[in-house]
């Protein structure tokens, strides 16, 4: 593998591994040169996905998942070390010449620079700062997640959890004509910012009932329940939560068979079924990436780390659940 070259210096790029429980280092990364269909990348931000790292990072992957959670572009393996991360948006450096200069997001780990194939590189719009386009794969969750929910005009909809992935399906359910949509959190500080999305809020003692599809995005029991209680009849659960090896209780008592609830999964890693002989993963992400032209979004990448103190910071981080969306800036 040879280091790129560019201008008569030799580029070497470097990387965030996580590498015990806790614990994270920046390790060099030798660069190849841009082949055909290629594109050297130097990164300006890299999103953090609090839920899904917080448990990498405590090598909390069960090892049935080891294989269908890798990352698109991971090295190293589950549990550790292991090099992950989907977030990242940077300005193309070297590739063909009418990319060269463009914004771009990917599917890449936490990495100051790298080389990707073309086709994993999607053109962030202009009215999306590269900051804000670090929400992309997290949006692309939220639309996935309304397309398995067959939500529509006028639904009474209701969001059990204010974290990123819950904002944002939030966001795409306020814009549906006619939608009442409400997002419960425990955490009434979320209060301000679920209103600034169109939404309201209310804390689980207040949740409402009979809605027409309720998503789950706490990755709790308490939370579970709640979205549970929240189901009209014959509406549908959406499950967005990802506990890894950790056992969830689920109230499958009372009311829920009379009610014929559905609770159902909702997953990334496939496109939803109602969509997927027209669309491809570009598609959606392209799609997602349009859906972040929206300032009110600003807010919930609020949290900022250099990445050359992630060593120092990040598992700290990851140890609060309480945060938004946090960025790696290089």
């Amino acid at each position: 593998m040879t280091p790129v070259k560019s201008a008569g210096k030799l580029h070497v790029g470097r990387a965030l591994w996580y590498v015990a429980p806790g614990r994270v280092e920046i390790r060099p990364e030798r660069l190849s040169v841009p082949g055909p269909g290629e594109a050297l990348v130097r990164t300006l931000y890299s999103g953090v996905s609090r839920g899904t790292e917080r448990l990498i990072s405590q090598g909390m992957v069960p090892s049935s998942e080891w294989q269908r959670m890798r990352a698109p572009m991971q090295a190293g393996d589950f549990p550790f070390p292991v090099k992950y991360g989907y977030c990242a948006t940077g300005v193309i450096e070297d590739g063909p010449d009418d990319l060269v200069g463009r914004t771009v997001f990917c599917l890449h780990p936490h990495q100051d620079r790298f080389v990707a194939p073309l086709d994993m590189l999607c053109a962030v719009p202009p009215a999306v700062p590269a900051r804000r386009a670090t929400l992309a794969a997290n949006m692309e969750t939220a639309l996935n997640a309304h397309w398995d929910a067959a939500t529509g005009p006028s639904d009474r909809i209701v969001i059990v959890g204010a974290g990123i992935v819950g904002l944002l399906v939030a966001v795409i359910g306020a814009r549906l004509p006619g939608a009442d949509v409400t997002v419960i959190d425990i955490d009434p500080g979320r209060r301000d910012i679920v209103t600034q999305l169109g939404a309201r809020f209310c804390l689980p003692a207040d949740a409402p009932a009979d809605a027409d599809v309720v998503f789950h995005t706490s990755a709790s029991a308490p939370g579970l329940a709640t979205a549970i209680g929240c189901a009209g009849l014959e509406s549908r659960v959406v499950e967005l939560s990802w506990y890894g090896d950790k056992q969830i209780a689920a109230p499958l008592g009372g009311a829920f068979h009379a009610r014929r609830v559905q609770l159902i999964s909702s997953q990334v890693g496939q496109v939803a079924a109602s969509r997927r002989p027209r669309w491809s993963y570009r598609r959606r992400l392209l799609a997602a990436l349009k859906l972040l032209e929206d300032t009110r979004l600003d807010p919930l990448v609020a949290e900022e780390i250099a990445f050359e103190e992630t060593p120092r910071h990040l598992p700290a981080l990851l140890a609060d659940a309480k945060g938004l969306a946090p960025v790696v800036k290089y």
